[in-house]
């Protein structure tokens, strides 16, 4: 075992896994923002474990975490927007999961982007890096947006008028004229 593997064991064991618990317990808006987290640190975690195993393949599942995470986290508060508008998550601790989300990017990517030859290996790595920080910027904001407007499917804001949508009863918002 070499620095590589054991810091990526370790993020997996001590940032990933209490993530992921947060996000499959407790109050809702919790778990939105554990979720982001949650697959920013095990992002993070596979290319360290890349990294340390001497793979460079191994980054493509980074990669495809980086594009999948946030866009799981945009509609899991899209689904849950009624129930984040009732218990929203507090400003700083949005604020706060960005800036450790930024944190642990730069944290990780900037010591691999060092031991990496220069080429097409670092140029991945920096998409991957931006990738996570900026999802990680839009998911927050959705669920800052969600939890303020209390717009969801059939919700004041949502896509549906009255009587419209997969949840509308027959009759329900028309009128007999």
């Amino acid at each position: 075992m070499n620095g590589w593997t054991a810091a990526g064991t370790a993020l997996l064991l001590f940032g990933a896994a209490p993530a992921g618990w947060a996000a499959a317990t407790g109050p809702v808006r919790r778990r939105v923002v554990a979720q982001n987290s949650a697959t920013t640190l095990v992002a993070l975690a596979v290319l360290l474990l890349a990294q340390g195993f001497g793979r460079p393949a191994y980054q493509d599942p980074a990669l495809v975490l980086a594009v999948l995470g946030p866009a799981g986290t945009l509609l899991y508060v899209r689904l849950l927007a009624d129930k984040l508008a009732a218990g929203p998550a507090l400003p700083r601790s949005l604020r706060a999961a960005t800036l450790l989300n930024y944190a642990a990017v730069l944290l990780v990517v900037g010591p691999l982007c060092a031991a990496t030859d220069p080429g097409r290996a670092v140029l991945k790595l920096l998409v991957i890096g931006a990738l996570l920080a900026l999802g990680s910027r839009v998911a927050n904001r959705a669920a800052s947006a969600a939890a303020s407007s209390g717009g969801g499917p059939g919700g004041p804001g949502g896509p549906f008028g009255p009587g419209e949508g997969p949840g509308a009863r027959p009759g329900e918002g028309t009128s007999d004229v």
